[in-house]
Formats: structure tokens, C-alpha cells, sequence
């Protein structure tokens, strides 16, 4: 069952959140996994009090795949969700009145990757023929698996794809029991080294490297929500942008929050794992020009070409299916430095 976070006011980084008393609306919120240091972007606005001062009381829980936060979302239950934008394409070619879109990009830069041992004869993405590869199937980068092999020439047939649960996967690939596995960098890299394998056995290969052209995970909402009240999906985003950038500028502070809710979390585990995924997926060159949250249209439409490589769509879904950009706040209020 997933955790259920309540609204906690503490003080940060000496900024007060307070705002006028008001009717606060009820939302809830579902992540794409389990609680983990990037998180923080998440809870750092609910601890200080940023969505209350937009009237918002949001209760935020865990989700147990990369798909749950987008079938929440769409049925309702839940009203903002944190997922994949390249799963939402895939859902929504299968369900294409499915009330569900993004309205704010925060992995600018996917964070899919294969991580490898090099000890067992991997350096380069060629070299996963002939090898074992450990693949959760309840993830976001298992189906970018065949576009990462079609781009990069590796014969599918040659691998062993061995299918993982999510917890045991940095174990197996410490004990040698896979030679390589899928997932989030920031997730199987940190792991790995929190498992004592040496920084000079490990092979991070990040799809984005290899050809992808893909964006990665956003904040999803119901569309039903946002055509009746998009004052609140406005007011939700500047209530995150703010939080974003505390968790930005003071990483180690914004991991506390979360640990206050997960007290098995290790403090430098998790910030390591927080600063990874913001220095190689949430601040990159595009964030950097347009500020946080936008997309570059073009790209998004590549991305859905790219897709198309190895999934055949129903129909494929055109850019303004899948990304919103009405709720964004402000460009000045966006930008980072």
C-alpha cells in the first residue's frame, strides 16, 4: 500500500511561506516509486507551506510503477501525478480520450540508462551482446530498451534479458548475478556504490548519450481538473517552482524533508542520488536558455518519431495531445541559475 505523506510546515532555508487565510482545495498527488531523494522537488513546497499559500492541501503519496501515477490521474482518483512522459505517449495512443496531460516538464533530460559492470567485459553499448541484462518490467526504461538497441546496433538476440524486481536489481548486478541493468542513472549508479562496488567498475551509460532524443518524466494532471479550475493547476505549479529551486540551491537541506518521512533512507545516499538528477536531468542547456518546465515543441515531436522506431502507434499522438504549456508560470519565474 502506498505511504501517504501529510502536510508538515518547517522552516528551510529562512523563507516564510505564509500567506492569507483561505479555503485551501484538497489534492492528491501520486510519485512514479518509492520514496528517494529526488522527492524532495516534491515535498520540499508541501514543508513549506508553498501549496498551502496557493490554498492548496496536498497529500502526496508513493507509486508502485512507472504506469500507476497516469492511471491514477486519468481515473480521477488522483489529481496531479509525477511520470514518464514517454509512458503517458504510449498510454494515451492505447486510450486516447484517457483525460490525462503534462503540464510541466521536470526531467528535461531522461534519466534511462544502462548501467554495466566493466569488470564483466562492458564499456560501450555494443559489448551487451553475449551478456546477461537485468530489466524491471514495472519501470520507464525497460520500453526504451529496443530504441536504445536500434540506435545503437546491438543485436537484441544476443542479449539475456532476465527480468528484476526493482529491489533486488543492484544486488544481483553487485554479486554478478547480471552483468548489466536498466533503470534510472541516478537510482542503479548510487545504489551500486552504496553496495561497495568500486566507482572504476561501474558503466554508466545514459540513453541520452546514445541518440535519445526523448524528455523524461513531468507533472501530469487531469484534464477534467484543469479545464474547471486552472487557477489551482496554475497555483500547484508556482507553489513546485519555488520548491524547486530551494531543493536546487540546498540539496542536502530539501533530502531532510524527505527523510523525515523515510527514516531508513541514508542522508548521503540520497543526497547524492537528489544532485545527480539535478545536475544531469533537470538543469541542462535547454533548461538553462528557457528556464524550467517548457518544452521545445520540435523535440517533443521528434521524440514521438523516435518512439514510433519500435512502437507502432494507433495513431500517433501529436505534441499539444501530450504537453499543456497553459499553466506554466511566468519565463522570469522559471529561469535558473
Amino acid at each position: 500500500m502506498a505511504r501517504v505523506f501529510a502536510l508538515v510546515l518547517a522552516p528551510f532555508i529562512g523563507l516564510s511561506a505564509a500567506g492569507p487565510a483561505m479555503a485551501q482545495t484538497a489534492l492528491k498527488f501520486s510519485l512514479d516509486g518509492r520514496l528517494e531523494g529526488p522527492a524532495a522537488f516534491f515535498i520540499v513546497p508541501q514543508d513549506q507551506g508553498y501549496f498551502r499559500h496557493e490554498g492548496l492541501d496536498v497529500t502526496i503519496d508513493e507509486g508502485a510503477s512507472a504506469l500507476e501515477p497516469i492511471t491514477r490521474v486519468a481515473s480521477g482518483t488522483y489529481d496531479f501525478g509525477f511520470a514518464d512522459i514517454n509512458v503517458l505517449i504510449r498510454y494515451r495512443d492505447q486510450n486516447p480520450a484517457a483525460p490525462v496531460k503534462a503540464v510541466f516538464m521536470v526531467y528535461n533530460r531522461p534519466p534511462f540508462a544502462v548501467v554495466a559492470r566493466k569488470s564483466r567485459g562492458i564499456t560501450e553499448p555494443k559489448h551487451l551482446e553475449g551478456k546477461k541484462l537485468g530489466a524491471p518490467a514495472t519501470g520507464s526504461t525497460f520500453p526504451e530498451w529496443p530504441l536504445f538497441a536500434k540506435l545503437n546496433d546491438i543485436d537484441v538476440s544476443k542479449v539475456t534479458v532476465e527480468t528484476v524486481g526493482i529491489p533486488v536489481r543492484a544486488p544481483m548486478l553487485a554479486a554478478g548475478q547480471l552483468d548489466a541493468a536498466l533503470g534510472y542513472g541516478f537510482r542503479v549508479y548510487v545504489d551500486l556504490k552504496d553496495r561497495g562496488v568500486p566507482v572504476d567498475d561501474i558503466v554508466l551509460m545514459p540513453m541520452a548519450d546514445y541518440g535519445l532524443k526523448l524528455y523524461g518524466s513531468a507533472i501530469i494532471v487531469n484534464s477534467k481538473l484543469a479545464a474547471e479550475k486552472p487557477e489551482v493547476v496554475k497555483g500547484f505549479l508556482n507553489a513546485f517552482v519555488r520548491g524547486l529551486k530551494d531543493t536546487i540551491r540546498s540539496p542536502a537541506m530539501a533530502v531532510d524533508t524527505v527523510l523525515k518521512r523515510d527514516d531508513l533512507g541514508k542522508k548521503e545516499v540520497e543526497v547524492e542520488r537528489l544532485r545527480m538528477a539535478i545536475r544531469d536531468n533537470v538543469i541542462t542547456p535547454e533548461v538553462r536558455a528557457n528556464g524550467v518546465g517548457a518544452i521545445d515543441r520540435a523535440r517533443l515531436e521528434e521524440s514521438l518519431n523516435q518512439i514510433g522506431l519500435t512502437t507502432p502507434f494507433k495513431a500517433k499522438p501529436k505534441a499539444d495531445d501530450i504537453f499543456d504549456p497553459a499553466f506554466l508560470p511566468p519565463a522570469a519565474d522559471r529561469r535558473v541559475n
